[in-house]
């Protein structure tokens, strides 16, 4: 049942979470994992390696965006059926992949994101607000209403991958594949996915000064997209 199923890690220095998250995946049977190493400078290619994956590494730091494109770019060439990208930093639940996938499988949506909103009550005050503020900015850019815009657990039909272009680098990049989603008038759903949040995954989030700094790139993208 997994073997139609590509999954995709953006990392970058996650030595601490990395063998863990591979691991939760591959006792599910998800074998087939791109891991995208975005210029690390710890163990995160080594001990990536070590498990079995197929390791893509970028020479420096290019971006959440510019890994997942990487990631998604290398998984299409697997002819997969469905692609999954997962966070490295121990946030997703591995069990959470089997409702993710199963409105593709069902022919119901070509695209699905985890929507962690739906666990608020294990979401951080600060998270909770930083997401519901992401939500509305994406939804007045692009306009595609989301409860968890932001989230990195997501699955595509190879269809659906295939037709997404990614152009942005930095964290941008989750609402940009919400406007891609828009623009390809691609069927979408949610689906209620675990949150699980950690001192460690807490660190990885957006401060405010990137969050504005995110913003200000949204609405260069949505100029951008208006003038091509």
């Amino acid at each position: 049942m997994t073997k139609h199923v590509t999954v995709v890690i953006p990392a970058y220095n996650e030595e601490q979470t990395i063998v863990g998250v591979i691991r939760g995946l591959k006792a599910r049977g998800f074998t087939r994992i791109i891991v995208v190493d975005d210029g690390s400078s710890d163990r995160t290619s080594t001990l990536a390696c070590q498990r079995g994956v197929v390791l893509l590494r970028h020479i420096v730091n290019r971006g959440l965006g510019g890994a997942l494109g990487t990631g998604i770019k290398a998984a299409l060439c697997f002819k997969p059926e469905i692609i999954v990208t997962f966070d490295a930093d121990g946030q997703h639940d591995p069990n959470d992949i089997a409702q993710l996938i199963e409105p593709i499988e069902k022919g119901k949506a070509d695209v699905v994101i985890g929507s962690r909103q739906q666990d608020s009550e294990a979401i951080p005050t600060s998270r909770r607000l930083a997401h519901r503020v992401a939500n509305l900015v994406t939804y007045l850019l692009f306009g595609l209403r989301t409860t968890d815009s932001q989230s990195g657990l997501r699955a595509f039909s190879y269809e659906a991958a295939s037709r997404i272009h990614i152009t942005t680098n930095g964290m941008e990049v989750s609402s940009e594949i919400v406007a891609e989603i828009a623009r390809n008038r691609l069927r979408y759903t949610e689906v209620p996915i675990k949150a699980i949040y950690t001192d460690y995954s807490m660190s990885k989030g957006q401060s405010f000064k990137v969050g504005l700094r995110t913003l200000r790139k949204l609405v260069m993208a949505k100029v951008q997209r208006a003038v091509l």
